[in-house]
């Protein structure tokens, strides 16, 4: 059932005529009529079904306006490198003994980064890491001797950009609470990303089909691409 103030918003914004992003951001924020900060986010319908194979997507992103969110980052490594790891701000750090944490299912983190050479050891806990999607990878910047980069990288704003089986992609860009020129550099850096993975993948025509935004606790709203890719 439909809250009273969700009756409220507009209806039928879906079926508007598409517009850039710069012009639909003052009416998402005017739609964030609830009490807390909503998140602002968008939805991707990608060019999935293919031929011969569907495309898997994953990759990351480093939003220069951040997300609004506190991440929470554990690291696995040598005890070498506990002092970088702590210095890098990582909020829990450990080697054998948060692996066998992990293991026994305390998962109390949103990010988990690991060396090359103790991955050999957390590659056994993919049950558990998998459907959450912690699981750390080389292409994500999650398996690096680099800890305080990607330590840095996954607290200052960094998302990730991965299709479902059904070809649709979800992330957020910011909060009501980011002006515009933020939220838009966010945007177009998401779009950047999506662009310069196509060039990684083996796909017929453009691989966004349709863009949507909306708020947290909003209704949807249609955005034009500025060039199809």
């Amino acid at each position: 059932m439909k809250s009273k103030r969700y009756k409220k918003l507009p209806v039928n914004t879906k079926e508007l005529p598409s517009d850039t992003i710069d012009k639909i951001l003052n009416s998402i924020k005017s739609n964030c009529t609830t009490k807390f900060d909503e998140s602002v986010d968008l939805s991707f319908r990608i060019n999935n079904k293919q031929k011969k194979n569907e495309i898997n997507l994953r990759t990351v992103v480093n939003l220069p306006g951040g997300t609004g969110k506190s991440v929470k980052v554990a690291v696995v490594c040598e005890e070498s490198k506990f002092d970088e790891a702590k210095n890098s701000k990582a909020d829990i750090v450990g080697s054998d003994e948060l692996i066998d944490q992990i293991k026994n299912g305390d998962t109390n983190f949103e990010k988990l980064i690991c060396t090359p050479s103790m991955m050999i050891k957390l590659s056994k806990l993919g049950k558990i890491l998998g459907p959450k999607g912690l699981m750390p990878n080389p292409k994500l910047g999650t398996v690096t001797n680099d800890i305080s980069k990607a330590v840095s990288e996954a607290k200052a704003g960094q998302v990730e950009i991965r299709n479902d089986k059904d070809g649709n992609i979800g992330l957020s860009i910011g909060k009501k609470s980011f002006d515009d020129e933020k939220l838009i550099k966010n945007y177009n850096a998401v779009i950047d990303a999506l662009e310069k993975e196509k060039t990684n993948l083996t796909i017929k025509g453009d691989l966004v089909k349709q863009v949507f935004i909306t708020s947290s606790m909003g209704v949807s709203y249609k955005l034009k691409l500025e060039k199809s890719f």
